[in-house]
């Protein structure tokens, strides 16, 4: 027989090799050979691996820490190979060691098993190991049946058991190992905190999260990591002042800190916000990543800021950063909603790979953008490469219907969405109402209003939407009222189209109605529910009060002049319309062909018509 002294474990190989060993056996040939110790062989081979131990001390005591606890790399040197076997009687770091290097579960329960037959008790520290070992690869009742016959635990031993079920979203249990371990007097550490925050944040656990981050304060654990934590669990609670101000007190910061609160931003629709803080991550010197952009193009989608999409697009092609399949799909999402869909295509086009959302943001800008029966192709193509649809894709086809006011294909995807049991989804539910309303089959709408387990505010928002297409105004205030009654409510679309229905009946009492109400909301700062109140006032030639509207607006744009010209004209004061689009053109805003024929038509004498032509010239 031909010893080999091979890589960590020890193979043992004649010719022709033998069959691969099972763990029973392996632990009984390693016994039995060691009991044969006046054997040549057997001390040559004793020999040889008490040399490779010696040789790799240094590399072992890498992965040995004070805490009884290591990291698991990614490779198993020989662990999950046929004819490997562990070193000659292994200590707890020889099985530690091997645990940290394998890639299956079943190189976990090798060494499991070697280490029962091997080592007198398993110890603390090979209990660490083997818990994050099984973790890795979500066992975890094999982990928890580690961890319940350890007889003496660390922190690391409770934050193992946690983290492995914080990873399958067992949120329950994490809390529960956490007030068990109080109770064992064992004080938590960073880390600890790290994984109860991840879960609270899950939650929405919002008490939880408070009581935890009150003691990570007093107990002095404050650090990058924590602290970016704690700033994600504010975020995914929805509290994004709170996460900002955890982000403006922390003493340092990371990328990892910068793109939580720019994403925190992007998820809470303040794109502006994010867009604001990412050069100044930049001129601070830190490097974004992959997330980073992703989320920055979220914003530039979001806030239609398409000249940084195109840096940030430039930049990904220079491969200044990582371009993976995310970016992709990030960069045709930010182009298709800034309604540069063949840019968007050409991105698409390029990319090697295509997912779900990839296909679906595609198919979206072009439903958006007008281009329906495009939408409609790329949905055949997609089926055809048996890319998996979502009810994202259903709600961008949906779109692309009522874009196009083809009532056969929308019926027809009716009758798929029945068919597959997707009418109860919300999303989909509101997106058939506003295509049956867009398409002026309305008893269809009501029907499905009705039956929809849940309306929020975009349902009956596209129901009021509808009424309004086709001029039934009446139904267009009852349906707001119906709204109310639902006990949900109103968005600014919502006020926007009711306004806009008691503008056409000059319904006044009703106007003032939704204007007290958007006056306690923020409503009232949107530039859209301006623009409707003061062409409601103006139709019901309350100039006075349309020009107070227009005062208080936080911000103005051309439509906002528009309306105010146009009211001015209508109420047959041609001198105020005059005076405002001098005022207009002083703001930086062009002076249209509409805006200047409202005006001429208004005028009734040649002196303010000749005022008018000589501006015009100007």
């Amino acid at each position: 027989m031909v010893l080999c002294c091979s890589l960590f474990p020890l193979r043992i190989q004649t010719c022709p090799p033998p069959a691969p060993l099972h763990p029973s056996s392996l632990s009984r040939s390693v016994l039995s050979s060691g009991e044969q110790g006046r054997s040549k062989k057997s001390k040559s081979h004793r020999v040889r691996a008490q040399d490779f131990r010696s040789r790799n001390q240094p590399l072992l005591a890498q992965f040995h820490r004070a805490d009884g606890h290591g990291d698991t790399a990614d490779e198993d040197p020989g662990g999950d190979l046929p004819g490997s076997a562990p070193p000659l009687l292994p200590d707890a770091e020889a099985v530690a060691f091997w645990l940290r290097f394998c890639r299956s579960v079943a190189g976990v329960r090798r060494a499991h098993a070697v280490a029962l037959r091997s080592l007198d008790s398993l110890g603390v520290f090979v209990s660490n190991n083997l818990i994050s070992a099984y973790v890795k690869f979500d066992e975890v009742a094999d982990a928890r049946k580690v961890f319940d016959e350890m007889p003496d635990r660390s922190i690391i031993s409770w934050t193992a058991m946690m983290n492995g079920y914080q990873k399958l979203g067992r949120h329950d249990e994490v809390v529960r190992l956490f007030l068990d371990m109080l109770a064992t007097g064992v004080q938590g550490n960073s880390l600890t905190f790290v994984c109860l925050l991840k879960s609270c944040g899950e939650q929405c656990d919002a008490k939880l999260g408070r009581q935890v981050h009150c003691c990570i304060v007093k107990g002095g654990w404050s650090n990058v990591i924590v602290d970016s934590a704690v700033a994600h669990f504010y975020a995914q609670c929805g509290d994004v002042a709170a996460a900002s101000t955890v982000f403006d007190r922390m003493a340092s910061r990371d990328v990892v800190s910068w793109t939580t609160m720019i994403t925190a931003y992007v998820q809470h629709g303040h794109g502006d916000k994010a867009l604001q803080m990412f050069p100044t991550m930049v001129a601070e010197g830190f490097r974004p990543n992959e997330f980073t952009v992703c989320s920055v193009l979220k914003a530039c989608a979001e806030e239609k800021a398409l000249r940084l999409g195109k840096q940030l697009h430039g930049a990904v092609v220079k491969k200044l950063y990582k371009y993976d399949i995310h970016v992709g799909s990030a960069l045709v999402s930010m182009y298709a909603r800034c309604g540069e869909v063949f840019d968007a295509q050409a991105v698409f086009d390029k990319m090697p790979r295509g997912n779900t959302i990839t296909w679906t943001s595609m198919i979206s800008g072009y439903a958006q953008s007008g281009y329906g029966e495009e939408a409609i192709m790329l949905f055949r193509k997609m089926k055809m490469r048996r890319v998996f649809v979502n009810n994202l894709t259903i709600v961008g086809l949906l779109s692309a219907c009522g874009s196009m006011q083809s009532i056969s294909l929308g019926k027809e995807l009716h009758a798929q969405i029945i068919k597959n049991c997707m009418e109860d989804n919300l999303q989909i539910g509101s997106t058939l109402v506003w295509l049956y309303s867009r398409s002026g089959v309305h008893t269809y709408a009501v029907r499905i209003l009705e039956a929809m387990p849940d309306r929020d505010a975009v349902a009956w928002t596209a129901m009021i939407s509808g009424y309004n297409n086709l001029g039934h105004n009446v139904e267009a205030l009852k349906s707001l009222d119906e709204m109310l009654w639902d006990g949900v409510t109103p968005n600014t679309y919502t006020y926007s189209s009711a306004l806009k229905a008691c503008a056409r009946l000059e319904a006044l009492r009703d106007g003032r109605r939704i204007h007290g109400v958007v006056n306690k909301t923020q409503a009232l700062s949107n530039i859209f529910v301006g623009c409707s109140l003061i062409d409601m006032y103006m139709r019901c030639g309350k100039v006075d009060e349309a020009r107070r509207v227009f005062d208080a607006m936080p911000e103005h744009n051309l439509v906002t002049w528009k309306v105010m010209i146009t009211g001015f004209t209508q109420n047959g004061l041609s001198e105020e319309a005059l005076k405002y689009m001098y005022l207009m053109r002083q703001e930086g805003y062009d002076v249209d062909d509409f805006v200047l024929s409202t005006v001429l038509m208004s005028c009734g004498d040649l002196q303010l018509k000749s005022d008018c032509i000589s501006f015009l010239a100007q």
